[in-house]
């Protein structure tokens, strides 16, 4: 099982959100015509919803009522409505940088304690207050990312670590607040996990392989790692 250990060792029981975070519309370095939403800060209560299919007219965009994306094309959209980032992960960084990190650094819409996001297995099912969230893929480092952390080859940085946080469908709409108990609901029986999946995408052939094989992965992003693979190897 990649990076996965069942249900016990992913979550405690004292698994909770630690900040819900909204971005608005900002300027951006990396594309100075189009604001980001990237940037985000703490608010008191996070509303949910399925947006819609990513780039859809009138639809896509976040999960979340009132965050803002800049780039509908090729972010938001009912797989990627809700971004869930582990305060941990932001306490390794700030390490690592020697600066603060606080919730919601990374863009994150919710800010996680006690639960590793990472070790998560596509089609995990979360109840997180009164909502319930589907995991389905990780997060792919960019260059309005990488222009917001002003981080000299940020990218690479990220990626080698590899622990990028979850990508959640809405499954059940409500509102997450700060304070909310986390649980894992469900747990699929195969073993892709975020990590996993990540590594398939930054162009190991032989867990893209053993991705695509065990159908688990949603649309677009299975035909993107098809695509992926074909190119490599044709």
């Amino acid at each position: 099982m990649g990076c996965g250990g069942g249900v016990g060792t992913v979550a405690s029981v004292s698994a909770r959100v630690v900040s819900v975070n909204v971005g608005r519309p900002g300027p951006s370095t990396a594309h100075p015509t189009r604001p980001t939403g990237i940037d985000k800060e703490p608010v008191d209560e996070l509303p949910v919803r399925d947006p819609g299919p990513r780039a859809m007219t009138g639809t896509g965009g976040s999960g979340v009522v009132g965050d803002f994306i800049g780039d509908r094309r090729h972010h938001g959209g009912t797989s990627q409505a809700v971004y869930l980032v582990a305060a941990e992960e932001l306490a390794h960084w700030s390490g690592e940088l020697e600066r603060d990190l606080p919730p919601g650094a990374f863009g994150e819409n919710v800010t996680t304690e006690g639960i590793d996001l990472d070790a998560l297995l596509l089609g995990t099912r979360l109840r997180i207050g009164e909502v319930e969230l589907e995991v389905r893929v990780p997060r792919e480092p960019c260059s309005t990312f990488a222009a917001h952390m002003g981080v000299r080859g940020w990218v690479k940085r990220f990626a080698a670590r590899g622990r990028t946080g979850a990508y959640c469908a809405v499954i059940e709409p409500g509102t997450i607040r700060r304070g909310d108990a986390i649980a894992v609901l469900h747990e699929p029986d195969h073993d892709i996990d975020l990590v996993t999946v990540f590594r398939a995408g930054m162009g190991d052939l032989d867990l893209a392989r053993r991705v695509l094989d065990a159908g688990v992965l949603v649309q677009p992003y299975a035909d993107e790692l098809r695509a992926t693979v074909a190119a490599r190897t044709g």
